[in-house]
């Protein structure tokens, strides 16, 4: 049999390149034991290419599309149809016709027939390219089908197939179409089938939609469906809706729509005993695949048949567990504001430095919350925290726990491990301590975790190979005793406890709602904040020199610090910005992944923001800002300590407040040190990984110097003692990345991959608002800039920023605008507690805030009520 033609028994699942994704899955489920497949064969993609390896005016249309961005859409949608119509005129090579020929010979060429395109680039684990390509039914006679072959062949070019690989990074010229002829089944009923509910991510749930006739009526959204769940042999949901139309096969070929009778369009299209063989049939599917499926079926007879098997590509991993046991997890990412995905050497360092219970997932960290939840103790400390932290979380958190499906309780010999340990690495607010009023503790701290760092410096320079990795390893253990020291998360518990006591007291006593924020305005000591204004001080050197702004504003290249001197004011430029990078430089966003590039190896991530400054601000504006703020919180305090004198026991109540003021002033800045410090050994162990890199370049073993961070540290630390690497590990890392790069990672989920939205729980809000949470007091009008990447960040004064997510390294930013929307976010992670100190309203935690916001839009932003209005 020749490679032009095979039929579904004898095609592998090797043989991708020849037919295809659909082809491959096809003649997958036809070895299926028990499953039915209507007989067919794959028109292979050597017939493609023999079709257009000849034509040069196609391969020239074919590299125009190639040089395309998807923005060109009308050129794409020119040269593709030029494209399709060579494909038509070309016809069908001779041997590619007999092939085809003898084949339907021998199936029976007076049947009608499915004629379907099968793209080498779709149903792939990553990819699923559904309905991309264009398929064709009850189709009768050797001369139509060949004419639809070539109809497929030219629908790879169809302008929604063209899109859909340059947004996937599918090279066109790497994409071949194979064609299945496949014998027609003429249904009385059809529809999908999802071995994993789409809407919830369950594993266990099943999910049914069901119609008559054939299933291009349902997946063209011509119609409504009946849908069923189907959870562990028990239909648990039914759903069933007016069915008015339905697609039937004409005698004479082709497809027609028709009217379906009154008095059947409510009737059920299975009956509970085809629900129950239909779920088996897919969760038999499913185990042979060894993944979720999203699988197309047909029932003529009695008989149900399956015309289509892909993997789910859109649901979340679920975190890995050691047991089978229930588990619930909640989002690392959330809680650091860095839900992107991180390379498997970053996580490998966040996972070496926390001593909570993280599992991984789609590049990202989870914390195993099951035995917290499971003890009344622990339950009431971890919601209390998340409350705090993330509204959503609790909420998602308390659904679970009223549901009383999922985590039962235990008794107290058999949790682990405790809840102090499980808090561990997670934020603190939930965690009482007791310290005495004293700021050595803080300078000690520091004094202490500058130190360290400066020997780390010294002493890793000795290091290299099996040495370094130990070295490392044993410093890690400095790193954790520095973070987790107790009598400092101690000072952390305290300021952010009177922050508390302030906000609830002030309201109980004066009505005044959230009247810690403006205290906290210009605290002394907080690195984060400092370094916001301290690149003001920086655009003060450089305003000076007209020749250096206009050489910064079209620079692009990282070695711009080297070309400075060169140009009048170029060596103070150049002092005042590499004095910045020695005390910040170790910064950048998403910090928590050690593989990100720094502002010390990517200094031009800060020109924008230095311009930016120029443009917008005034000379010396870092201790106006300062000073005004520390001005209004001090005005803040003499108002509050006044009217509550006036109140009966005032002078108590004064007093009292008073202490928890001072408290405020004096260590919430301090909030943000033991991160810096971590960031900053991270930096350290970073420069010298990135040495043994260049060795390992040089000798071969790696093709860039990046390579490593697709390696997690125990496998990096092999590479480098034996010289040796697989390379496709490198290879199939990077492909896993970008697919989880694709990903939004949920709140919550648990091991069935369940994932359980929170809402906020609140009435009286304008009508259309977007619920946050208020983080930052004030009201706020302005335009939004939604900015994904603080590279692109172009702010004018006044503007209101808009993101999915704030690290430290956004704060140069805060010092531009007047208010602050974020995706994610709590009341104490790092953006809300540098918007206060900068007096910025800002409200956190609102969903989808990047697509419901348009850049440039007026909006309103409520940081004292929590919410957002598009005006």
């Amino acid at each position: 049999m020749s490679s032009l033609v095979l039929g579904f028994q004898e095609i592998d699942k090797t043989q991708l390149m020849l037919v295809g994704g659909k082809g491959v899955n096809l003649a997958e489920l036809s070895k299926i034991e028990g499953i039915q497949v209507p007989e067919g064969f794959c028109v292979t993609t050597v017939g493609y290419a023999k079709a257009v390896e000849k034509n040069e005016m196609y391969h020239v249309l074919l590299n125009r599309l190639t040089m395309l961005k998807v923005e060109d859409r009308e050129q794409i949608g020119e040269i593709s149809r030029k494209i399709r119509q060579l494909i038509m005129e070309a016809g069908i090579p001779s041997d590619v016709v007999n092939a085809v020929t003898d084949n339907l010979c021998r199936f029976g060429e007076e049947h009608a027939y499915a004629v379907r395109s099968s793209a080498t680039a779709e149903d792939l684990p990553h990819a699923s390219f559904a309905g991309q390509q264009d398929t064709y039914l009850n189709i009768i006679g050797i001369e139509a089908i060949l004419q639809h072959i070539s109809k497929c062949w030219a629908s790879l070019f169809t302008d929604r197939a063209v899109i859909y690989r340059m947004q996937n990074g599918f090279d066109h010229k790497q994409v071949y179409l194979s064609v299945i002829v496949q014998k027609m089944v003429f249904p009385q009923a059809s529809g999908v089938l999802f071995t994993a509910d789409p809407i919830t991510s369950s594993r266990k749930l099943l999910s049914i939609d069901a119609g008559f006739g054939l299933g291009e009526a349902l997946v063209s959204g011509l119609v409504s469906a009946d849908g069923y769940k189907v959870q562990e042999e028990e239909i648990v949901d039914k759903r069933i809706a007016a069915k008015k139309l339905a697609i039937f096969g004409r005698k004479e070929g082709g497809t027609e729509t028709r009217q379906i009778d009154p008095d059947q369009q409510m009737t059920e299209t299975l009956t509970k005993e085809q629900i129950l063989q239909l779920a088996r049939l897919g969760r038999q599917i499913e185990a042979y695949f060894g993944q979720p499926q999203d699988i197309e079926w047909c029932l003529a007879d009695n008989t149900f048949y399956m015309v289509q098997s892909r993997p789910i590509t859109t649901l979340y991993p679920i975190p890995e567990a050691d047991d089978h046991e229930n588990h619930v997890y909640v989002s690392v990412g959330h809680q650091q504001m860095m839900t992107d995905p991180i390379k498997p050497l970053g996580l490998s360092f966040y996972l070496l430095t926390t001593p909570a219970p993280m599992r991984k997932a789609g590049g990202r960290l989870f914390v195993d919350v099951t035995s917290m939840l499971a003890s009344s103790v622990g339950r009431e400390t971890l919601l209390n925290t998340l409350g705090q932290s993330d509204p959503l979380i609790k909420d998602a958190l308390m659904t679970i726990i009223e549901r009383g499906d999922f985590i039962k309780t235990l008794s107290p010999d058999k949790l682990s491990p405790s809840p102090d340990e499980s808090t561990k690495g997670m934020p603190p607010e939930g965690v009482q301590a007791q310290f005495d009023n004293q700021t050595t503790i803080v300078s000690d701290y520091i004094k202490r975790s500058q130190t360290s760092i400066e020997e780390l410096k010294h002493n890793i320079q000795a290091k290299s190979g099996s040495d370094l990795f130990d070295f490392i390893l044993e410093d890690l253990q400095q790193l954790k005793k520095i973070i987790f020291d107790r009598q400092c998360l101690g000072v952390i518990m305290a300021a952010m406890g009177a922050s508390t006591w302030i906000n609830e007291k002030m309201k109980e006593w004066l009505g005044e709602k959230n009247a810690a924020d403006t205290l906290t305005q210009s605290v002394p000591g907080n690195i984060t904040s400092e370094m916001g204004l301290a690149l003001l001080d920086v655009a003060d050197v450089i305003r000076a020199f007209p020749e250096v702004i206009n050489y910064l504003q079209h620079e692009q290249d990282d070695s711009f610090l080297d070309e400075l001197v060169k140009l009048n004011g170029g060596q103070e430029t150049q002092d005042a910005i590499r004095a910045y990078l020695d005390k910040y430089g170790m910064r950048c966003a998403g910090e928590i992944d050690i593989t990100k590039a720094r502002w010390s190896e990517k200094p031009t991530t800060l020109v924008p923001l230095i311009l930016s400054n120029i443009k917008n601000l005034e000379p010396n504006a870092s201790k106006r800002k300062f000073e005004q703020g520390r001005q209004e919180a001090w005005n803040k305090e003499q108002e509050l300590l006044e009217r509550l004198k006036h109140l009966p026991d005032g002078e108590q109540k004064a007093q009292e407040t008073k202490q928890r003021i001072d408290l405020i002033r004096n260590f919430s800045g301090f909030r943000e040190y033991p991160k810096y410090g971590m960031i900053n050994r991270y930096f350290v162990y970073k420069l010298a990984l990135r040495r043994e890199a260049e060795q390992l370049l040089q000798a071969g073993v790696i093709h860039e110097r990046e390579d490593i961070y697709y390696l997690t540290f125990e496998e990096l630390r092999e590479v480098v003692r034996t010289n040796q690497l697989d390379y496709r590990i490198i290879s199939k890392r990077k492909d896993e990345y970008t697919f989880y790069d694709k990903l939004t990672p949920p709140r919550v989920i648990t091991s069935d991959g369940e994932i359980i939205a929170g809402e906020y729980k609140r009435e009286n809000l304008p009508a259309n608002a977007l619920a946050g949470l208020p983080v930052s007091s004030g009201v706020i009008e302005g335009r939004a800039r939604v900015i994904l990447n603080m590279e692109e960040a172009n702010l004018e004064d006044g503007d209101i920023l808009v993101t999915s997510f704030t690290d430290p390294s956004w704060t140069p930013l805060f010092v531009s605008i007047q208010g602050l929307v974020t995706e994610v976010g709590g009341l104490m992670t790092h953006g809300a507690v540098i918007a206060r100190e900068y007096g910025l309203p800002a409200v956190v935690g609102v969903e989808h805030a990047t697509k419901l916001i348009k850049d440039g839009q007026r909006i309103r932003v409520n940081g004292t009520d929590g919410y957002i209005e598009i005006l």
